[in-house]
């Protein structure tokens, strides 16, 4: 009874391998404990890690994808799907079209690319499908690469999947001032060994190319566009990158932003990175009217590896969101908000009002394998992140108090990744 079902995974696995088709995954869990024990568990407009004492399974995620070449003569095609489930999916979803229209007020009718794939009784917990997209090598020149379909932004420095970032929480430069996806097509081109260019096309989104789906909004194409330059040491490099849109097919008004990456080893295992981040959109509802609208965010990173399995960092930023357009509170609320002004994230609505917000975050990574003398090959890359996080707002024109009204708060917490 288990020798045939063995014996056909084995070919199976053989089979994608020959291929060149890898399927993997990771689980990403933790839990935050939040000093000003609010009453509705928030975190205020924390993304992601936003439940205070609450076990949140936050991703668990499966993909299934073909890398392509990245230099040859040869034509080379491939591609990528990642499914995830947990609290963080509705951050990954393509919510591009929102329940109400950016500029008018008016309900929306959501795209249904992974929207409404399950749980429609769940509060926290979702699915998406954050990566859906076929990839070609084209052997002209160096090379270029060309990915079509719907996948993470290639802008900035955090990300969504939760193995490819330091800390456990994100900042607000990335949670609200930059997009999450794209729906479209973009370009990789290396020049030579200090430049590389990256450019495409993006569309399915109400929101200016942002988080867009595959079923509406089709006609709202818009522009993305970035350059890395890479010293010749490799210690240091500068990404620039942004987007720049029309808002929907109902508004010619401007929807665009820009992210400066720095980055500098200053020692072998030392690691600066300096992020500023700049937006802005027009003729958009705020809670003082309609109104063109701008953001910024600078938030400083600095990692240190203490051992191969043993690393710490700290964070620092501040967001300003001058006309309350970009952040809300809790952030998950306002996601979950339908047409008609309900939430099935909560009884209450979010609020957004104009301040400027500050974070300094302290973190660990530590790989316990090899301390702990673990030998399963599953557990050698587990990766256990504990954090302390002090988070301040200070509004603009008026007083404002989102930290279960309070001006700040301390999260302390720790989480697990562990890839498969």
């Amino acid at each position: 009874m288990f020798v045939l079902p063995a014996a056909a995974a084995d070919e199976s696995t053989s089979l994608l391998k020959e291929n060149g088709i890898e399927v993997g995954g990771w689980i990403n869990a933790g839990i935050t404990y939040n000093t000003n024990n609010p009453a509705n568990r928030f975190n205020g407009p924390v993304t992601f890690a936003d439940r205070s004492n609450e076990f949140q399974v936050n991703q668990l995620n499966v993909f299934m994808e073909r890398a392509v070449a990245t230099e040859g003569k040869a034509w080379d095609f491939g591609g990528r799907i990642d499914f995830m489930f947990g609290t963080d999916a509705i951050f990954a979803q393509a919510y591009g079209i929102p329940a109400l229209d950016v500029n008018t007020g008016q309900p929306l009718k959501r795209n249904n690319w992974d929207l409404n794939l399950c749980c429609s009784s769940s509060r926290f917990y979702k699915m998406a499908l954050p990566q859906t997209y076929i990839e070609t090598f084209i052997p002209v020149g160096n090379g270029l690469n060309l990915k079509i379909g719907h996948f993470y932004s290639p802008t900035g420095y955090e990300t969504v999947a939760a193995p490819n970032n330091f800390f456990y929480t994100r900042s607000y430069t990335f949670s609200n001032g930059e997009p999450f996806t794209h729906t479209g097509l973009v370009g990789n081109y290396t020049v030579n060994k200090n430049w590389a260019f990256m450019g495409g096309a993006i569309t399915g989104s109400a929101t200016g190319g942002w988080d867009g789906g595959l079923d509406k909004e089709l006609s709202n194409w818009g522009g993305l566009a970035g350059t890395t330059w890479t010293s010749d040491d490799k210690r240091s490099s500068v990404n620039l990158s942004g987007s720049y849109s029309r808002t929907s097919t109902r508004s010619n008004e401007p929807w665009g932003f820009y992210s400066l990456v720095l980055q500098h080893k200053i020692t072998s295992k030392t690691l600066l990175v300096l992020h500023h981040t700049g937006g802005g959109a027009g003729g958009v509802l705020v809670p003082d009217g309609t109104k063109n609208v701008s953001w910024h965010g600078v938030d400083m990173q600095l990692h240190h590896d203490l051992r191969e399995d043993l690393s710490v960092g700290v964070r620092s930023e501040w967001f300003r969101d001058k006309d309350g357009f970009r952040v809300c509170s809790p952030v998950r609320v306002a996601q979950a908000t339908n047409g008609v002004h309900i939430s099935y994230a909560a009884d209450f609505l979010a609020t957004c009002q104009p301040a400027d917000y500050y974070d300094v975050t302290i973190g660990m990574n530590w790989k316990p394998a090899k301390q702990l003398k673990i030998e399963s090959k599953a557990m050698q890359n587990l990766n256990i992140r504990p954090n302390i996080r002090y988070d301040r707002v200070e509004g603009i024109g008026q007083a404002y108090r989102p930290f279960d009204n309070k001006k700040d708060q301390l999260l302390i917490s720790v989480d697990a990744t562990l890839p498969f």
